[in-house]
């Protein structure tokens, strides 16, 4: 069995080989050349994307120059989104790098929000912390997190070289917690999650991502069955989206 340590390790440090291209309508004074990152699957397009936008503001006039925005075939990409929840909802067939067409006019007002500045992705971030910990662990980890390690994960999402402090931040703060840690990371133990979890009680809320008009579903959905019986994801599907089950 993968130690816990490793997944968490290889969430984290997820990277996905991505090409910026002008869009063609753009007015330019000279050829805009590609650019190319590696970007982390954990992190937001608008905090990893400061290089891409003064790459190509190089060769663009300042009046010619508004909000930018990135969309993937015709696609524009939510800034809200983890990046690669973006990659695997719209390009996880398509081969690499991922190819994403930069804007820089003619901002999508009816399919994206505005980004007034990284405060707003902070405060997105957070609140989706808070919000996944209080369904999860009843707010338990968060709440014995001093403010300081706040900061650090929101320091490690702007860093790329610093996102290791998320992983450290939360692998400490998860082992202090004897009622979840203590069962949740001993393998032997993994027979025990749910009673950890206290599933029995109140069921698992999930989010499931679509790419159709209805952003995402979120429910309870009981991991047992009357009988004892483990639900499979594919149980889950088939109940909340049948149509994602092929036949």
């Amino acid at each position: 069995m993968t130690d816990d340590k490793d997944v968490l390790r290889d969430v984290w440090f997820g990277r996905i080989p991505t090409c910026f291209t002008l869009y063609q309508d753009e007015i330019t004074e000279r050829e805009a050349e590609p650019y190319y990152l590696l970007l982390p699957r954990v992190s937001y397009l608008t905090l990893v994307t400061d290089k891409v936008k003064k790459h190509f503001q190089k060769v663009m006039r300042q009046e010619d120059i508004s909000e930018i925005w990135f969309e993937y075939e015709g696609t524009p990409l939510k800034w809200h989104y983890p990046i690669g929840l973006l990659f695997d909802l719209l390009a996880s067939s398509s081969a690499l790098p991922w190819n994403i067409t930069v804007h820089f006019k003619s901002f999508p007002e009816k399919d994206l929000l505005h980004c007034p500045s990284k405060d707003a992705v902070e405060a997105h971030f957070m609140s989706c912390v808070k919000e996944a910990d209080a369904l999860k662990h009843k707010s338990q980890v968060i709440n014995e997190m001093q403010k300081k390690d706040h900061k650090q994960l929101w320091m490690g999402l702007q860093n790329v070289k610093a996102l290791s402090l998320i992983a450290y931040v939360y692998l400490s703060q998860w082992k202090k917690s004897n009622k979840i840690s203590q069962r949740f990371f001993s393998s032997s133990n993994r027979e025990n999650i749910f009673n950890a979890f206290e599933w029995d009680l109140s069921g698992e809320d999930f989010r499931l991502r679509t790419t159709t008009e209805r952003p995402f579903i979120q429910k309870l959905f009981r991991p047992m069955t009357a009988d004892g019986q483990l639900h499979t994801l594919g149980d889950l599907l088939k109940e909340v989206c049948p149509s994602a089950i092929a036949p």
